[in-house]
C-alpha cells in the first residue's frame, strides 16, 4: 500500500506539529494527527500553519500509539513524500526511546519524489497537502 505523507513543523529544524498519511486506495481511511506545541511558534508558522490546525492536539505518546495502530493494518507500505524533512519527521516519530520503537509492519519503504507539484485545498495543512500529493501522483 502506498501512503502519501506530509508533515508540518515549527520552522526549519523545529518540532513536529502535525502529520498525515493518505492511502492510494480511497476506501482506506486517512490518518492525521496534531501534536501539542509548547515551544514558541515561528512567526511564519503561527501565521500560515496554525490557523489550519483542526484537531485537539495529542501528546507524543498518543500520536505514536495512533500511528502504530494505523500502520499495523498494512503488511507492506511505501511512504511517498515530496520533501526529505517529511521522511525524517516520520522516522523520528517511530522511536520511543533508546533501542525502542513503536510496533510496525515488517516492511516500510520510502519514495522521495522531488518533482511533485501539487495543489492543496488548504495549504500548510498536512492532511490536505497529503491529499494533494496523492492526487498529483495519480495523474
Amino acid at each position: 500500500m502506498k501512503l502519501f505523507l506530509d508533515t508540518e513543523f515549527n520552522g526549519f529544524g523545529g518540532k513536529l506539529m502535525s502529520m498525515a498519511l493518505v492511502p492510494e486506495d480511497d476506501r482506506v481511511p486517512n490518518w492525521y494527527c496534531e501534536l501539542v506545541m509548547t515551544d514558541q511558534l515561528h512567526p511564519w508558522v503561527k501565521e500560515n500553519v496554525v490557523p489550519h490546525m483542526i484537531l485537539v492536539p495529542s501528546t507524543m505518546a498518543q500520536f505514536q500509539a495512533s500511528l502504530s495502530a494505523y500502520l499495523f493494518k498494512f503488511p507492506y507500505i511505501t511512504i511517498v513524500a515530496d520533501w526529505p524533512d517529511d521522511i525524517r519527521y516520520f522516522c523520528e516519530s517511530l522511536i520511543v526511546g533508546p533501542g525502542e520503537r513503536i510496533m510496525l509492519p515488517a516492511v516500510i519503504k520510502f519514495e522521495l519524489d522531488l518533482d511533485i507539484e501539487y495543489e492543496s485545498k488548504v495549504p500548510h495543512n498536512a492532511l490536505h497537502d497529503a491529499i494533494g500529493i496523492r492526487e498529483y501522483y495519480r495523474k
